[in-house]
Formats: C-alpha cells, sequence, structure tokens
C-alpha cells in the first residue's frame, strides 16, 4: 500500500478539508513524496558492463519525511554513533509536553521545538553537574518525536546517555551506582519550572489549565546501541512504514499500530484525507534538525570524548564505508554503469 497512490487518490479531498492549515513544509512533503520513484524526480540511464541493456531508472526524492528514502543516511547515523559508544550501561529518559501545550507547540513549532531541547538539556547537564547527585558533565544524544502510535500529535523528545560523565578537572570518569540515573519526578519538576520560564521569555501565552505535575520517563536500557537503533527508526522515513497501511477501501484507510501498554495490535481507520493530514501534521519545520548530540557527545567534543574512552578503555573498529544499492543487469546480473543523469522537475505542486 504506497502512500505516495494514498495522496495522489485523497489529495483534491485533503486540499478541500484541510488546505488552509497546510504548512509550507508539509506541501513539499506531500510533493515530493508524491513524485518518489518517478521521472519527475528524476532519471539515471544506466548501461549494463557485460550486456549493453540500458534503461531509464527513477529516482527517489531523498526527502526526510517520505517512507521509501534515507535508508542510506540512517545507516550513516548509526555508524556515527556507534563511534561514540561506551562500554557503560544507557539510560533512555523521556520528556512529554503535556496536552495542555500541544496546540501552542503546533502553532509555533520551530521555538517551541527549540525551547524543548535546550530546557530538557540544561535540566539533565544541571542534575549531572550537581555534587550531591554526580558532579560530572554527562553526553547526551535527544531526538525529537511528534507523534503517539496511533499518530496523534503528540510532541516528546527521547534522550539516550550513558549512566556516567567525565570530571574535566580530575581527568575521572565518576559512574552511576547500580540502575538508577535520576528521580522522575524531580526531572519532571525541574523541567517543568525550566520550560515555563522559557516560554515567558518568549512571550507566549501559556494555558491558564496548566497541570502542576509533568510527565518523564527514565528506563535502564542496558548497552546503547539498542537504544540508537530503536530510535534511527523514527530519524528518517516519517511516522508511518508502509507495511502498516492494510487496507484502502471506500474512501477510508486503514493502519495498524502496537498499543503501547498492551502491546497488542491495534487498527485505527479514517477517510482518506483525514488519515493524510494525520501523517502530514507531523512533517518538521524545513531545515529544523530533529537528532542532538549534547555535552561530550557533540561533534565539536571530540577531544572530551577521546579522553572519556580512553578512560574506559574503548576499543574501537574503524567505520567500513557504506556503498549506495547498485544497478544490477536483470539479464545477465552484471554490475549497471550511471551514463546519463537527467533532473528532477522543478515544477510545483498540483
Amino acid at each position: 500500500m504506497q502512500l505516495k497512490s494514498i495522496i495522489k487518490q485523497y489529495k483534491p479531498a485533503l486540499l478541500k478539508k484541510h488546505g488552509e492549515s497546510l504548512l509550507p513544509s508539509q506541501w513539499n512533503a506531500m510533493h515530493s513524496i508524491e513524485r518518489c520513484r518517478t521521472a519527475q524526480s528524476g532519471e539515471l540511464y544506466v548501461q549494463c558492463k557485460h550486456c549493453d541493456h540500458t534503461r531509464w531508472t527513477p529516482l527517489s526524492c531523498g526527502h526526510r519525511h517520505c517512507p521509501n528514502c534515507q535508508n542510506h543516511e540512517v545507516n550513516q547515523w548509526l555508524d556515527r554513533q556507534k563511534q561514540k559508544l561506551l562500554s557503560v550501561d544507557y539510560f533512555m529518559v523521556t520528556f512529554t509536553l503535556p496536552a495542555q501545550l500541544r496546540q501552542l507547540a503546533w502553532q509555533n513549532q520551530k521555538i517551541i521545538y527549540t525551547l524543548f531541547f535546550a530546557s530538557i538539556t540544561i535540566t539533565l547537564k544541571d542534575f549531572g553537574l550537581n555534587p550531591d547527585k554526580l558532579d560530572a558533565e554527562m553526553g547526551l544524544t535527544a531526538v525529537l518525536h511528534t507523534n503517539n502510535r496511533k499518530l496523534d500529535y503528540h510532541p516528546h523528545i527521547h534522550v539516550v546517555m550513558p549512566g556516567g560523565g567525565i570530571n574535566q578537572q580530575r581527568k575521572q570518569w565518576k559512574k552511576l551506582k547500580g540502575q538508577y540515573l535520576f528521580n522522575e519526578f524531580a526531572l519532571a519538576k525541574v523541567f517543568r519550572a525550566r520550560f515555563l520560564e522559557a516560554l515567558n521569555a518568549n512571550q507566549l501565552t501559556i494555558p491558564k489549565n496548566m497541570p502542576n505535575k509533568w510527565v518523564v520517563n527514565v528506563s535502564h536500557v542496558g548497552k546503547g546501541l539498542p537504544a540508537l537503533k530503536y530510535l534511527s527508526r523514527y530519524l528518517y522515513r516519517g511516522v508511518i512504514s508502509e507495511k502498516n497501511i492494510i487496507s484502502n477501501k471506500n474512501g477510508y484507510v486503514t493502519f495498524k499500530y502496537i498499543n503501547s501498554t498492551t502491546k497488542e495490535t491495534e487498527y485505527r481507520t479514517l477517510k482518506g484525507e483525514d488519515f493524510l493530514y494525520l501523517i502530514l501534521r507531523h512533517v518538521l519545520p524545513r531545515g529544523f534538525r530533529r537528532v542532538r548530540d549534547y555535552g561530550f557527545l557533540h561533534s565539536n567534543a571530540n577531544a572530551l570524548l577521546k579522553l572519556v574512552q580512553l578512560i574506559l578503555h574503548v576499543k574501537l573498529k574503524p567505520i567500513e564505508k557504506r556503498n549506495r544499492a547498485r544497478f544490477i543487469c536483470p539479464h545477465c546480473q552484471s554490475e549497471m554503469v550511471i551514463r546519463q543523469i537527467k533532473p528532477a522537475s522543478r515544477s510545483g505542486p498540483d
């Protein structure tokens, strides 16, 4: 069940019902997905090295919200993160914006998401630097998600972090004791105060019915690679896999998802135009980075990261260059080479 075919079928109804609500970034995402792997996205003229068979091959759109693109970029991101892994236990900390703030976040996405990242990182850094807790600088990898499993708008940020930190003055790694990071309720209380303070500083109106208690979840995830692989599934390719779209009939689209509480498969059915709007609500503002590194995991802190890895006796394998998929001749199975490139059409959305 291809998303681009659903877009083609229901786009007129989507524009009629939700057209005035669509943002430029959503228009661009829809237009790119619709053209993906068609001549409108550009074509390559390839020729077999052995039997001289030739053909035109359409290109992918390369959009980060397209369910058929960015596999190479996901693998490259994982390779870079593997070079930062430490031989310690890892934790995942999830910060969730309360329901009362979702409308404000939707109307001011870029600034709210920026404040979201900033409030989380300063909260975690302060907890790590607290002499009564860890007294060390921590490393963080934070990833923004805007949806729950039902694909409703539900902004939250996952932070994957090693269970410890570096005291630069002593050049000492300080390890957390046991499988415990920080108190969830204390984190939530400080994060709430920091975020509301940031909203006030940016003259954003805070809803009057703001809850006193916010939700922060801290979980021990063992080694870091499984957590990073979990996050990588949501970095690119949009919010839904096409294999989870199971039906498109009589003007309705049905998709499946795993209930996070019961762990059972459930189904949701929407009108085609409402399904598309649900998907497009999770397109991020143009140029906004979904994933960010902080502390000794930041790209500008390579020297500090190497010090940490030296202290912990971390041995890393060099990154092997990943080659992109090759073109294979359908007749003799030999490799095909690119002879000509036809650029993408520059026409705008309908």
